[in-house]
């Protein structure tokens, strides 16, 4: 009479397992809940513009990454490539790609449409962003720089052409293992995340220096 019951508590206690191993394996930082106006917190904090080139910090990634000196740092001693970047107002966002691909999971969809949500507030419509992607210490360097660039790219065409975002407000730069958010454990998935980062306000429509002369009204006909 006793096997029943000890098989029931095999089975429960299995169970239990199963429910603690899926609550490990829950995205990390509670990203899966976050809201509009947590990241509209995070961002509307404009202060003076920021004078940020992105074709060249591009360039500076993509060389920096190739680097092969002997006397080169390991990952947690490198110096940030950017460090500018750490006084803007920003959003660190957890968003899930296939195994090094830049193509975006399902799962995250949500939370890409938040984050349009929020860019379209009228507290942030006034503003452009910089989407910077990061890549954890592992692999190769060259290539992690390169995968950053492309998921950054693959968010900010989400933006753009799913939920029409303006071009003009959005820049997107990807800066591999040069940057990493948590340089104590450079091989951890933190490292991996995104950051929406608030850099400057929408340029203006300037009108034209010289506006074209009106044409002269034509003068009517004379009677014969």
């Amino acid at each position: 009479m006793m096997r029943p019951l000890t098989r029931g508590l095999r089975e429960a206690g299995l169970l239990c397992a199963l429910l603690l191993l899926a609550a490990s394996l829950s995205p990390a930082h509670g990203q899966a809940t976050i809201t509009r106006d947590d990241i509209i917190a995070k961002l509307n904090r404009f202060e003076a513009p920021a004078e940020i080139d992105v074709a060249a910090l591009r360039q500076q990634v993509a060389e920096r990454s190739k680097s092969r000196s002997k006397n080169e740092p390991p990952p947690q001693k490198r110096s940030p490539i950017a460090p500018d970047l750490a006084r803007l107002p920003t959003f660190d966002v957890d968003i899930q790609f296939d195994v090094d691909t830049p193509i975006i999971l399902p799962a995250s969809y949500q939370t890409i449409g938040r984050i349009a949500d929020a860019l379209t507030h009228a507290s942030l419509l006034p503003y452009t962003f910089l989407i910077v992607g990061h890549i954890e210490s592992t692999g190769r360097r060259e290539n992690n720089a390169l995968l950053s660039q492309r998921r950054a790219d693959a968010v900010r065409d989400i933006l753009v052409n799913t939920f029409k975002i303006s071009a003009k407000r959005l820049q997107s730069v990807g800066l591999g293992e040069e940057q990493l958010l948590d340089p104590a454990r450079p091989n951890a998935a933190v490292n991996g995340q995104l950051q929406i980062m608030l850099v400057g306000k929408v340029p203006e429509t300037e009108p034209p220096a010289h506006p074209a002369p009106a044409a002269p009204a034509k003068k009517p006909a004379k009677k014969r």
